[in-house]
């Protein structure tokens, strides 16, 4: 009996050292990874005067084996705006963090930033990257810089980008010059509902970001030309003045029945898109109006259209990855003293400057074809292709084009004068500085009163209030001597 009761008793004695040991082992396995109790940390608050927040992140082994975490390293190191805390230690970076099987740890990040700085970004942002069995992972750090009135996506909806609803329906919304807005995500007006933008409103978009108006819903943007109203990114570094692609789109379905989408007096710059409309619902009876506006430096497309109907006047679009006027699918366009230019450098550009379409594919890639009008009149398509305009029709439906006194670019018989009238082909406009976006007319420019009277009375004024009359010149611009000097 004696010796059964040591025999158990060394049993027990092994069976502990052998547990023990065994807790002790720290798992290199590549499948373990770590879990966060968020994949980003937003600090939201709006500042009013020095601001600090901290939040804290959750970090987790799910698995039943103790790991390590070789390193945690806050990207910006000790000069990032965030400062980090590990279990009550403070620092950049840590190393060799071990976790039990089904522990966690604590982290508390926090940022303090001075909103009135305006040399501060708008956002500011950092990463945390921790390393675990050969693993990268990375939790994103994100802060406000200035103060602002700030649009946070707050729906997450598969097949959508993420929004938050800022017109939502029956309700009328007025963004006003006081402070900038800045969207983080898709800012949506909702199915009747208005977003009226006031004159000298500045709207920033962060990257992959953009402002959508929902079938029946309504955009109204009035800037003025002593005030306009601005859509760029949210980069506001010298180095970032001219770099196209830093957010998404201005996207814009059909409006209430009885209203149009209008925009006055606005630059919509270095975006991938900057003004798409498009019938979704159903066909658009009205209309975009656009009227002294600036769209330039996208990386795709700088106006682009889908079975839709414009109006507009004194419309500058350049320098675009691909197209800077996409009109397809058919629809009806009227466009006076419109300026056309593509210099792009960032990349070879395959496409025209200039795209007309008039039908859509359906699931077998057949046609079909919609009605199309254009007329384009007192304007100017123009750039470094050898072919600015080309043209896809299907002749399965009614489709007129027209180009009335214009400078034009391309390889296309323009002797047809059921679509062509007072041509200028392939004449270099002579524009002062393309490559710095001036595109007023030198001195010599061809352009110069070659423009249609009749056209320049419905729009008498230039881009920068100068009148066309009673000579006026082609595009958006009327040449004044000795403006080049300036």
């Amino acid at each position: 009996m004696y010796k059964r009761i040591i025999y158990l008793i060394l049993v027990s004695l092994i069976a502990v050292v052998y547990s023990c040991q065994k807790k002790d082992v720290i798992s290199d396995d590549t499948s373990l990874k770590l879990e966060f109790s968020n994949d980003s940390i937003i600090f939201d608050t709006v500042f009013t005067t020095l601001g600090s927040a901290t939040h804290r992140l959750m970090i987790y082994n799910r698995s039943n084996s103790k790991i390590k975490i070789s390193d945690i390293q806050l990207e910006g190191g000790s000069s990032s705006q965030f400062r980090v805390n590990l279990d009550g230690e403070s620092g950049s970076q840590f190393s060799d963090i071990e976790i039990e099987g089904n522990d966690s740890l604590f982290l508390f990040a926090k940022v303090t930033i001075d909103p009135n700085n305006v040399s501060n970004p708008f956002v500011v942002e950092d990463k945390l990257h921790f390393l675990t069995n050969n693993n990268q992972q990375e939790v994103k750090l994100v802060a406000w810089g200035q103060n602002a009135n700030y649009i946070l996506a707050d729906t997450y909806t598969p097949g959508f980008p993420p929004y938050k609803v800022v017109a939502d329906s029956l309700e009328t919304v007025h963004w006003t010059s006081e402070k900038p807005y800045v969207i983080y995500g898709f800012a949506v007006i909702d199915s009747y509902g208005e977003l009226i933008i006031d004159e000298g409103t500045k709207v920033y978009f962060h990257e992959a970001s953009g402002l959508w108006a929902y079938a029946d819903g309504l955009l109204k943007v009035y800037g003025t030309p002593e005030n306009k109203v601005y859509f760029r990114g949210d980069r506001l570094e010298q180095d970032y003045a001219d770099i196209p692609g830093q957010w998404d789109r201005i996207w814009l379905m059909e409006a209430p029945q009885g209203e149009d989408h209008i925009i006055e007096n606005a630059v919509i710059e270095n975006g991938f898109i900057g003004l798409q409309a498009e019938s979704f619902l159903r066909a658009a009876t009205n209309q975009l109006i656009l009227h002294n506006v600036i769209v330039q430096n996208m990386s795709g497309i700088g106006l682009f259209s889908r079975f839709y109907n414009i109006e507009s006047s004194n419309t500058l679009l350049a320098n675009c990855g691909g197209y800077c006027l996409a009109l397809t699918a058919g629809g009806n366009y009227d466009f006076k003293h419109t300026t056309i230019a593509n210099f792009w450098n960032f990349s070879v550009r395959n496409t025209p400057s200039l795209f007309l379409n008039n039908y859509i594919l359906d699931s077998l890639d057949n046609p079909t074809a919609i009605p199309f009008n254009l007329s384009m009149g007192n304007s100017i398509v123009y750039g470094y292709n050898k072919n600015e305009l080309e043209t896809d029709m299907d002749g399965g439906a009614d489709s007129v084009y027209s180009f009335n006194y214009c400078l034009l670019k391309t390889d296309l018989n323009t002797t047809n004068t059921s679509n062509f009238n007072s041509i200028l082909k392939n004449k270099d406009p002579l524009f002062v500085a393309p490559t710095e976006n001036d595109y007023r007319i030198d001195t010599l420019s061809p352009v110069i009163g070659f423009g249609d009277v009749n056209i320049a009375n419905e729009v008498p004024f230039d881009l920068e209030g100068i009148s066309r009359l009673p000579s006026p010149d082609l595009g958006v611009y009327q040449f004044v001597p000795g403006q080049e000097e300036k």
